[in-house]
């Protein structure tokens, strides 16, 4: 098919994303490098240009071919996409103020065709450090926010359009809007694609990628790899597919038990003395990512030599989704923010002999979720929260100092770190702590943008010592510490189920970090989000009677000396803390 949009990926976290949502509104779309050639784009009826992590007057910054903002075809322009289009033209782009990172609130100045239909005041997501600061000549100002006066810009007569913020993402709510108002009011598509139905598509790229080969899955029981195993079973059969289950020592209570319980032919592999053993003096997220992605790697060439599964008609299956490979630094201009188990050195050798099938790596989570629905998975095991490949070692966060608390005119800030997503680029910095909920969930985002020094913010709702005399202390991944974590999160999954709070949320982290007093050196950090596609998250506060008694019962687990609750929302923090 020969796509009627073309998204020019300019290295943002969300790039893939926009192709998907043209997609779902039934128009084909592809993405290209920002870099395309026009005369490569003229038969398209528009183009869309994505955010990225780069400044536009920077020398090495992603750019467009100039003919395009001047070619007649219909260009709109997603945060480094109004950025570029701005400096292109003439407009002027700097550093702003500060930063603006999640939500922000939109002003309505002009409803421009691109913002038909749209009325009053907007919550939108936001992910940038540089701002437009004059319009280019021809262009109307079309919207603002609190920090950003030029939130979304266009030059009608010309085919040009502009926002600062990303209708692309779930929690952008009128979007959709912006984006349909794009596609066929103002390029004129024509609906030529059909999102449904994409197993029988799916199982003939699996068809075609393995050809005569067979497929050794290693299965984790989560909802991607799961989905993917059964593709493969589907697609090519069981006498052609293997499944084997790796116990890390890193999985939840019961984890174990439901694999073997939802999967009665797939092997169990006990390798848990040997990641525990190869993580013991680890601290640094990525180093931490990086051994056990490696781990994996050495673990399974020893199950595929032990089973014979090593020669030619082999090749091994994973549940990859596209964040992973976004997050992973996984395009030509994106920013590594973490490094996923499933994309170490070791994989990619695999990738790049020919030796790695990955059914799921074009999706994201609700669409992995629907193709399950499709062949009929159990719901118990398709409705299960996410849950990261790398296990409790990424929620087991490690120090190497010791440190008290520093005391701001905002808070205390913890000297732990966690990775965070600032304008499409990797943060590590410490966290802020404060002592009440606030009274609005716009307080948190005004927090982080003010405090260069952060990209996290918890409140404190219990510690066994008034906060300001709690420590840091070195720690580093040891049984005890997982066993502690392990409890906790047992505890809290089966105080949401039991309240049905799982059913309202997406997923619930649930976090230690070596933050303490006395002789107790841990403490438990509670995580509970909302998402649709992994790609951008907001906090949510649950029930304070439900809170009430998760922290009843997890003060009572002999070590932890605090409860805190993160109130970030992703950007500007990652779902996950590591």
């Amino acid at each position: 098919m020969t796509p009627q949009i073309t998204v020019l990926d300019a290295g943002g976290q969300y790039c893939h994303l926009i192709a998907r949502k043209v997609r779902d509104l039934g128009i084909y779309a592809e993405v290209a490098p920002s870099e395309t050639p026009v005369s490569l784009l003229c038969d398209r009826k528009g183009v869309i240009i994505s955010g990225g992590p780069a400044s536009v007057y920077d020398p090495a910054s992603p750019t467009i071919d100039p003919a395009l903002l001047t070619s007649g075809i219909p260009v709109l322009g997603i945060c480094y996409g109004q950025q570029l289009m701005a400096h292109a033209l003439g407009g002027h782009v700097k550093k702003g103020d500060r930063g603006e990172y999640g939500l922000a609130l939109l002003d309505i100045i002009h409803s421009d065709t691109i913002l038909h239909g749209i009325e009053g005041r907007q919550q939108v997501w936001m992910s940038h450090r540089d701002v437009v600061a004059a319009v280019p000549d021809g262009f109307d100002v079309l919207a603002s926010t609190e920090t950003c006066a030029i939130a979304a810009m266009s030059s009608p007569q010309r085919g040009l359009f502009a926002v600062q913020f990303h209708p692309e993402v779930a929690h952008t709510p009128c979007g959709l809007t912006i984006l349909r108002n794009f596609l066929f009011d103002v390029c004129g598509c024509e609906k030529d694609w059909d999102p449904a139905g994409q197993v029988e598509a799916v199982e003939n790229q699996i068809r075609a990628a393995t050809g005569n080969r067979n497929v050794f899955f290693f299965v984790s029981g989560g909802v991607d790899s799961s989905v993917a195993y059964t593709l493969c079973l589907k697609a090519l059969g069981p006498e052609r597919v293997h499944g084997t289950y790796v116990d890390t020592g890193l999985m939840r209570e019961g984890e174990t038990e439901f694999v073997r319980h939802n999967f009665k032919a797939i092997q169990i592999a006990d390798a848990r003395n040997e990641f525990l053993s190869a993580l013991a003096a680890a601290t640094d997220p990525e180093q931490k990512r990086h051994i056990i992605g490696e781990k994996f790697v050495d673990v399974q060439q020893r199950v595929l030599e032990s089973e014979h599964f090593l020669d030619a008609n082999w090749i091994l299956g994973q549940g990859t989704i596209y964040p992973d490979t976004i997050e992973s630094g996984g395009t030509a201009k994106a920013d590594l923010i973490k490094t996923h188990h499933n994309r170490v050195a070791g994989i990619q050798r695999l990738i790049e002999e020919g030796r790695i099938i990955e059914p799921l790596s074009s999706f994201y989570k609700d669409e992995v979720r629907a193709i399950g629905r499709q062949m009929g998975l159990a719901p118990e095991l398709l409705d299960r929260q996410p849950f990261p490949g790398p296990g409790l070692a990424i929620r087991c966060l490690c120090s190497d100092i010791s440190s008290g608390l520093e005391k701001t005119a905002d808070g205390y800030i913890i000297p732990v770190r966690s990775v965070g997503v600032q304008g499409d680029s990797r943060t590590y910095r410490p966290v802020l702590a404060i002592e009440e909920f606030p009274a609005t969930d716009e307080d948190v985002p005004r927090l982080i943008n003010k405090l260069d020094q952060v990209n996290r913010v918890v409140v404190a709702v219990w510690t066994a010592v008034p906060i300001q005399e709690m420590r840091v202390e070195p720690a580093t991944l040891t049984a005890d510490r997982l066993n502690l974590l392990r409890r906790a999160d047992a505890i809290v999954r089966k105080l949401t189920k039991q309240a049905a709070y799982d059913a309202l949320i997406w997923q619930f982290p649930v976090v230690l970090i070596p933050c303490g007093a006395l002789n107790d050196h841990n403490s438990v950090v509670l995580r509970p989000i909302h998402s649709v596609d992994g790609m951008t998250a907001n906090a949510v506060r649950m029930p304070a009677d439900l809170l009430k008694t998760m922290t009843a019962e997890l003060r009572e687990i002999k070590g932890i000396a605090g409860v805190f609750y993160d109130l970030t929302n992703k950007p500007p923090g990652t779902i996950e803390w590591e």
